[in-house]
């Protein structure tokens, strides 16, 4: 076979690289080598899975709890799911509008899928998280990045986005808690978002992980809307790949014979780990939020001593996004230049989007004694370049 016979899709090779998972693996092989290295570039808790969650797929499997499932997901944890966002939210739902599926990425592949007709616009914040461009591009989708403001901490003014609404607008997508910002959206900015002639996709997967002020869900001011949520943050469950779209009653249907198709079911164990983590749970994520709360204020302190600026202080998830122009321009490689010369590893701001630029992300999902090192590194670095 010759080389002209492997061609690849023009849609495959514009989807440009995940500058966090980039960073990552340069640090892996850093570390490969010998180097010590910190990492505060992952969203990725580093605590362990609790352990009713553990024991409960070790029983699933041990009792053969290995086949397809229904493809919206069980019942069982459907309903939990539901039941989650009555008892937190006030939320009616119907078990039939979850979709339970292998993390939230493969739902954003059916959402936009199901939404975009080419040139169709989806307007989403600057900054927002990284993946969610290349999703909408991947169906020939149109991205409208909205200007946000380091004062609103970065988050979108219903105002702002009314303007920008136009023929070809087909989606507003809002991420709160936010990554990167740490933010999260207020009351009635959220409610009068909700209100706008725009289909409205909100991200919710931090929920739960708020240290200042109430999170609301999207759902609690209209059923018209889709939300995203799962347990791979709250629940320290990345690995297990679980997630869930809630769906607007009308459009069950369509979303159902998409994943029929395309993904089948969720694993079966994973969705009992699910519902062991919805009933079993809270206590052990109540134990995480004290602890990142503790690391959320000692790394912002710690950033703000070093020089680096942050407007609005971040009250949830577990992001610190901190201004560094004064240090350099292109976020990009001055990241790079800080795994390399130190071994801590951040995420470049123009990850996020233009308005991102010159910032870097920090992670505190790691331990006090990493953050406090990374300081110390961060510290001498500085010191070196003359920025302190």
């Amino acid at each position: 076979m010759t080389d002209s016979k492997l061609r690849l899709s023009e849609r495959a090779r514009r989807v440009s690289p995940f500058l966090a998972m980039e960073v990552m693996e340069r640090a892996k092989e850093l570390e490969a080598a010998g180097r010590e290295v910190i990492y505060l570039c992952l969203g990725e808790p580093d605590f362990k899975t609790p352990e009713p969650v553990v024991q409960a797929v070790v029983e699933a499997v041990q009792a053969g709890e290995t086949s397809y499932t229904h493809s919206l997901g069980r019942l069982d944890l459907r309903k939990e799911i539901a039941a989650h966002y009555h008892n937190r939210y006030g939320v009616t739902l119907l078990p039939e509008q979850v979709l339970v599926s292998a993390g939230t990425s493969p739902l954003m592949l059916l959402l936009f899928s199901a939404l975009l007709e080419p040139g169709d616009e989806v307007i989403l914040p600057d900054p927002s998280y990284a993946c969610y461009p290349n999703f909408i591009r991947f169906f020939d989708g149109v991205v409208r990045y909205l200007p946000t403001r380091p004062e609103d901490a970065f988050q979108p003014d219903p105002q702002v986005v009314s303007r920008m609404i136009g023929t070809k607008a087909r989606a507003l997508m809002v991420n709160s808690p936010s990554n990167p910002a740490g933010s999260v959206l207020s009351t009635a900015w959220l409610k009068q978002l909700t209100e706008l002639p725009i289909t409205l996709i909100s991200d919710e997967i931090y929920h739960g992980l708020t240290y200042q002020g109430e999170e609301h869900s999207a759902l609690e001011f209209t059923n018209e809307v889709f939300v995203l949520g799962g347990f791979s943050k709250t629940y320290a469950m990345t690995g297990w790949r679980l997630g869930y779209m809630i769906i607007p009653r009308k459009c069950v249907r369509t979303f159902q014979t998409l994943h029929q198709n395309f993904l089948i079911s969720a694993n079966n164990f994973v969705q009992v780990a699910g519902v062991a983590a919805l009933r079993y749970g809270r206590p052990y994520v109540e134990a995480m939020r004290i602890e990142y709360d503790q690391r959320r204020r000692f790394l912002l302190d710690g950033l703000l001593r070093l020089g680096f600026r942050v407007e609005r202080e971040p009250v949830a998830a577990f992001y610190v996004l901190a201004d560094a122009r004064h240090i350099a321009s292109d976020s990009k490689a001055l990241a790079r230049e800080i795994l390399e010369a130190t071994g801590v590893a951040v995420t470049p701001g123009i990850d996020f989007g233009p308005a991102a630029e010159g910032f870097l992300r920090f992670s505190y999902a790691n331990s006090l004694a990493n953050i406090e090192r990374a300081l110390v590194l961060l510290d001498e670095y500085l010191q070196q370049r003359g920025r302190r």
